[in-house]
């Protein structure tokens, strides 16, 4: 979704961290860009006003001109204004100290709102969370059916009514079920509108009521951009939701309603999600994504993705097999399956320092690609995955039958092993290479 936003400010704080002084024309005409490139990615005027107002100030005279890097002085006040713009240190939900934890989902209809719920379900879950959700959505056709389905891919029980009209009794039901059965966390998937009115806001009055929720979450689609703002403002005004769930991250919306939303309502982003399956829901975090829009890629959010996949034994068998040049094929493939489970390939490599940079103009890693490659290893015995220098003319033209491609495909992969495990083994030596190299590394 930043990818625009973020191209254009790289390019304007590039040309300040070139200069080795800054005038105040300098600053002044950087901030400009900024501004541009702001209001072009559809954030809120009045937002971006005050974003170059309180930009404009921290930079005034002194700051810069006595810097000893002035560059990167005014690359981390960028950084740390985007960080406040969107939240600051960010929230976490607020759990009940005894009982089921409520979580009361609002938002408009087409929002994404049902599968937000189990994708929040999925996610608490896997922090040894016991998870219950409720259909209240009694409006739109089909939604109890949709929540129960996705609530099954979950494997968090659904507590539905079929047949029953009053929400509010479902809901009331539901988190008597929840409290008899020692639930640790109730979601509770309410009714949304085609807009807000005042049938909505009085459903959603009487289910705060009869659950009383501990976290009131609204979902909007980053989609639909400033109309997203507009929203929020207008459930903030009537409805005290205590964060906000953004849908449609990994979309090619522009981004101005992540980056507008909280300083229109006071209300933090607390989620997003960034694909449509069912653990691709994050918790937002302004200063990782600050880090992300300016190229600084977000390490700490990579480290948290591996740790999920991979385990301390994992890790130091395949440290010890790089180190000792045994990494062979068969790794590479168990590899390639736990990191494409963390999710899009492009979307992990932009985590990495400069890799976002070193990405442009590539467009997306083709995933389609992997499964090549993946039927390329898959048609190979044991003995040539141990030993793929030794793989022969024949042999490739064999393979590449048996996964239906080609011998120079066959050929590009096994050149390509060879150069990743000489990177793999600089790696871990200590010897980091740039993003280029690493990129020439995986062509």
């Amino acid at each position: 979704m930043f990818d625009q936003l973020s191209e254009r400010l790289q390019g304007v704080l590039s040309d300040v961290r070139s200069r080795g002084k800054l005038s105040e024309d300098d600053v002044n005409k950087a901030l400009r860009e900024v501004r541009l490139a702001l209001l072009e990615a559809d954030v809120n005027f009045k937002v971006v006003k005050d974003f170059t107002a309180a930009l404009k100030e921290r930079l005034a005279g002194e700051e810069v001109s006595e810097a000893l890097n002035p560059g990167q002085t005014v690359i981390q006040a960028v950084n740390d204004e985007l960080t406040t713009l969107m939240g600051g240190s960010g929230r976490d939900l607020v759990f009940a100290p005894s009982g089921p934890t409520v979580i009361l989902m609002s938002g408009l209809q087409g929002s994404g709102k049902t599968t937000a719920s189990a994708k929040l379900a999925k996610l608490l879950k896997k922090q040894n969370k016991d998870v219950a959700l409720a259909a209240c959505d009694l409006q739109r056709p089909a939604a109890v059916e949709q929540l129960e389905k996705l609530g099954a891919q979950a494997k968090a029980q659904v507590y539905s009514q079929h047949g029953e009209k009053d929400a509010v009794k479902v809901a009331k039901w539901a988190r008597d079920q929840a409290v008899q059965e020692n639930r640790d966390v109730l979601i509770v998937d309410t009714a949304g509108r085609l807009h807000v009115d005042q049938a909505l806001m009085d459903e959603l009055a009487e289910l705060r009521k009869v659950t009383k929720p501990h976290n009131v979450l609204l979902v909007v689609d980053a989609m639909t951009g400033q109309d997203a703002v507009n929203v929020a403002e207008s459930f903030a005004e009537v409805a005290d939701f205590d964060g906000v769930v953004v849908t449609k991250l990994d979309g090619d919306a522009r981004g101005g309603a992540a980056l507008s939303v909280r300083a229109v309502t006071g209300k933090p982003i607390m989620y997003g999600s960034t694909g449509e399956k069912l653990d691709e829901l994050e918790r937002f975090h302004p200063d990782r994504m600050a880090g992300r829009i300016l190229g600084m890629g977000d390490v700490m959010s990579l480290i948290e993705k591996t740790q999920d996949e991979f385990d301390e034994d994992q890790a130091a068998d395949l440290e010890r097999k790089i180190r000792t040049q045994q990494f062979t094929l068969d790794d590479f493939l168990k590899q390639m399956k736990q990191v494409r489970s963390m999710g899009p390939l492009g979307n992990l490599m932009k985590m990495v320092p400069g890799m976002g940079k070193a990405m442009q103009g590539m467009g997306q890693v083709d995933e389609r690609e992997l499964d090549r490659l993946e039927a390329i290893i898959q048609s190979m015995t044991p003995y040539e995955r141990s030993h793929p220098t030794e793989i022969n003319g024949s042999r490739r033209k064999r393979i590449a039958t048996g996964s239906g491609t080609t011998v120079q495909a066959v050929n590009r992969l096994v050149k390509q092993f060879g150069q990743m495990n000489k990177l793999m083994k600089q790696m871990s030596e200590g010897k980091m290479p740039d993003p280029q190299q690493l990129m020439r590394g995986m062509r």
